[in-house]
């Protein structure tokens, strides 16, 4: 029978020692393991047509497999990522060093930071690392949701904590995370931290999601400090630390919105489009558009394209909250209402008053299964 893709791959030192004991390497992938202390089973390995993403080698072993006919892509030095990491991040190792040193001491801001100085150089080594980074996280996000019922919450990043609205959020999150379905958010501040935050307190009390909001209401944005932002979530996670996984697909390109500390499990992209289109393509089970500004619109026309020409299969569901928002502050409803006429996807949007109704009609639209 022939392995799927993802069966080729190695992400760790178990892994891959799972793998020489069957006795062959041949034609897998490594993504970035150190195998300093394996030189001895490389040495002794067939490692014919493998590939080594970003792997610590010795230098015979590396002289070895090349050898062989395999493939070596060396670490990159001094890089604030690392562009074949072989899964997604977590908010600890984004906000490393927040705690103690602040938020210019993270690996975020520093990858962000090497971003901006290298976006608009014209290096193409730059814009290939950046490339490789975003494939691999493609991947590992592909490996994750594998299976999975994913529902997508879009919303602006300017939404503060202790507000109604950012609480609806979280009880939206928290509702769906409840009702057995992977959150996924743009992984920003604003609406997207609040549905990741209701996904994250979806196994406890119902009372915990009170708390948490009173205690994030001290800390209501991310400016003018982001550190002050990020410690007031991290003392959520510590003080309830059995939270439930959601996703959230951030951006570097939007450098000015760090990430939020929710999601379990947080793809960061460097191509905002990339990470725009990967995001709504993943959402098999439906996306909910809480109210935001550009960003917003442009992710319901994004996900609009793809249900109006059925390019991925059957229209997947589409629900908008607050109707006054969506038909007089910024009328999306009338041209997506207008798209949908006469078409399968007409049967797949909703527009509704309140954050509380989404799940409710995300349900009735939901495809059958």
């Amino acid at each position: 029978m022939t392995r799927r893709p993802h069966e080729r791959e190695i992400h760790d030192t178990a892994e891959f020692d799972a793998v020489i004991a069957r006795g062959s390497l041949i034609g897998h992938r490594i993504q970035s393991v150190d195998l300093t202390d394996r030189t001895f089973a490389l040495l002794s390995t067939s490692t014919e047509g493998a590939v080594f993403l970003g792997c610590v080698l010795q230098p015979e072993a590396a002289a070895k497999v090349r050898a062989d006919g395999a493939l070596v892509f060396p670490p990159v030095p001094e890089l604030a990522f690392d562009p074949y990491r072989a899964r997604l991040y977590s908010p600890g190792e984004l906000f490393d060093r927040v705690e103690d040193q602040g938020y210019e001491a993270t690996p975020d801001f520093l990858a962000y930071d090497w971003f901006r100085r290298t976006k608009a150089d014209g290096d193409i080594f730059a814009s290939m690392l950046r490339s490789i980074h975003d494939d691999a996280i493609s991947d590992a996000l592909d490996e994750l949701l594998d299976g999975a019922r994913v529902v997508g919450v879009m919303g602006g990043h300017a939404m503060g904590r202790g507000g109604d609205a950012y609480a609806g959020a979280a009880r939206l999150g928290r509702s769906l995370a409840r009702a057995g379905l992977t959150v996924a958010t743009g992984g920003g501040p604003g609406a997207m931290e609040a549905a990741n935050l209701g996904a994250y307190t979806a196994p406890l009390a119902d009372d915990v999601l009170d708390e948490a909001l009173e205690l994030l209401a001290k800390a209501p944005s991310f400016t003018p400090s982001v550190t002050d932002w990020a410690r007031a979530a991290f003392d959520v996670r510590a003080r309830w630390p059995q939270g439930g996984d959601s996703v959230g697909v951030p951006t570097w390109f939007y450098g000015h919105e760090p990430p939020n500390a929710f999601a379990g499990h947080i793809a960061k992209y460097f191509a905002n489009a990339t990470r725009e289109d990967g995001l709504l393509a993943r959402c098999n089970a439906g996306v909910v558009f809480l109210p935001g500004a550009a960003g917003t619109v442009q992710e319901i026309f994004d996900n609009a394209t793809p249900n109006f020409y059925e390019s991925r299969g059957e229209p997947t569901p589409m629900v908008l909250v607050d109707r006054a928002h969506w038909t007089d502050r910024l009328p999306a409803w009338p041209l997506l209402r207008s798209l949908a006429a006469d078409r399968p996807m007409a049967s797949r949007i909703a527009l509704v008053d309140s954050v509380d109704e989404a799940p409710e009609a995300l349900r009735r639209l939901r495809l059958p299964g």
